[in-house]
């Protein structure tokens, strides 16, 4: 059998959730959505800030990251909030969908 240069790919297809937030959430949301697009210049609605909310507020979970790194140490395998692994097959830490990387993948690289 060939050795390829590509391992398994990992499955980035979005997945579709439906979400009911308070309507102070929603409000909250709607007037973010609003501020950022008069700060970036880009208009995005309060549904795509979703995702990205959700996943900032993991990787800046100081509790969350002790238990993934906790588990990961421990041998289990480990996904990062968007599907994909944590390190890609050179060991090099992966960046988020929006291209970031994390600062716990940062703080990797200096070791």
């Amino acid at each position: 059998m060939a050795k390829l240069k590509l391992s398994a790919i990992p499955d980035n297809t979005p997945v579709k959730l439906t979400v009911e937030p308070p309507a102070a959430v929603h409000r909250d949301l709607v007037e973010y959505a609003e501020v950022l697009s008069r700060e970036s210049a880009q208009k995005r609605g309060p549904v795509k800030l979703i995702a990205p909310v959700l996943a900032r507020f993991m990787a800046t979970d100081r509790a969350f990251a002790r238990l993934r790194r906790d588990k990961r140490d421990a041998g289990q395998a480990v996904r990062t909030p968007v599907g994909r692994s944590e390190t890609a097959p050179t060991g090099r830490p992966v960046a988020d969908e929006f291209g970031r990387r994390s600062r716990a993948s940062e703080r990797l690289d200096k070791l």
